[in-house]
């Protein structure tokens, strides 16, 4: 074998040595499945049920769908709960939350737009957008800030992502239970909230909000089942 060919072969093999490819600072190792705690797998869980979620808005299941939407809902309560009462809360722990946000609350969003609300692709794109962009940026403002303080109330620097899932929802049901209501509305309105998400509203974070948001998302599975089977 020529002397040229042997050094090729040895320098493809030297770039797959894994070896040589591992970091070898221990500083600078981070093994994130170590770091992962009994919050974060809950919040993983519900990244589960957000993709089994879009799935069956991909379907064309629109009410199965919401009800994995709220499953996830259900299970992203659950994971701060859990950190509180552990004593896991951490800044890693916070930035998994808010990467499992995106596909809890922001993608079945534009997917229910897209897949049932939206006239056209044009108006999808658009809405799409803009629950993307101005979601992903208020998850990376939170991240950055974290939350502000009003003596003792604490409060989310604008509106959540929640808050937004929860307007698309809304009109999904004005869609199909009021009959002059339609996609351009709806998308109308869904743009108009979506730049709430980065403005200087104080979203106030306290157990009346909590109690509310959950008697919203048990209103909508009782709506999304209604429909489902024909009660509506």
């Amino acid at each position: 074998m020529p002397n040229e060919l042997r050094e090729a072969i040895r320098g493809v093999w030297n770039r797959f040595d894994l070896a040589d490819r591992r970091v070898g600072n221990a500083a600078d190792r981070t093994n994130v499945l170590e770091r992962l705690t009994g919050a974060d797998y809950i919040s993983l869980g519900a990244l589960f049920v957000g993709w089994a979620s879009a799935l069956l808005f991909a379907r064309g299941e629109p009410n199965w769908a919401l009800l994995a939407m709220f499953g996830a809902f259900l299970l992203d309560k659950a994971d701060g709960w859990y950190a509180r009462r552990t004593g896991t809360s951490s800044p890693f722990g916070r930035q998994v939350d808010s990467f499992i946000d995106i596909f809890a609350y922001l993608v079945p969003s534009v997917l229910l737009y897209h897949f049932v609300l939206a006239p056209n692709v044009y108006a999808s794109l658009v809405v799409g957008f803009l629950v993307l962009a101005f979601g992903g940026l208020r998850l990376v403002r939170h991240n950055s800030e974290g939350f502000g303080s009003d003596g003792a109330a604490s409060f989310y620097h604008g509106t959540t992502v929640v808050h937004t899932n929860l307007v698309v929802v809304a009109n999904y049901f004005l869609a199909v239970l009021v009959g002059s209501w339609n996609g351009w509305l709806a998308g109308l309105t869904i743009g108009v909230v979506c730049p709430l998400m980065v403005s200087d509203y104080k979203a106030y974070k306290t157990d009346t909000t909590h109690v509310l948001a959950g008697i919203a998302a048990v209103a909508a599975i009782g709506l999304a089942i209604g429909l489902e089977f024909g009660y509506l």
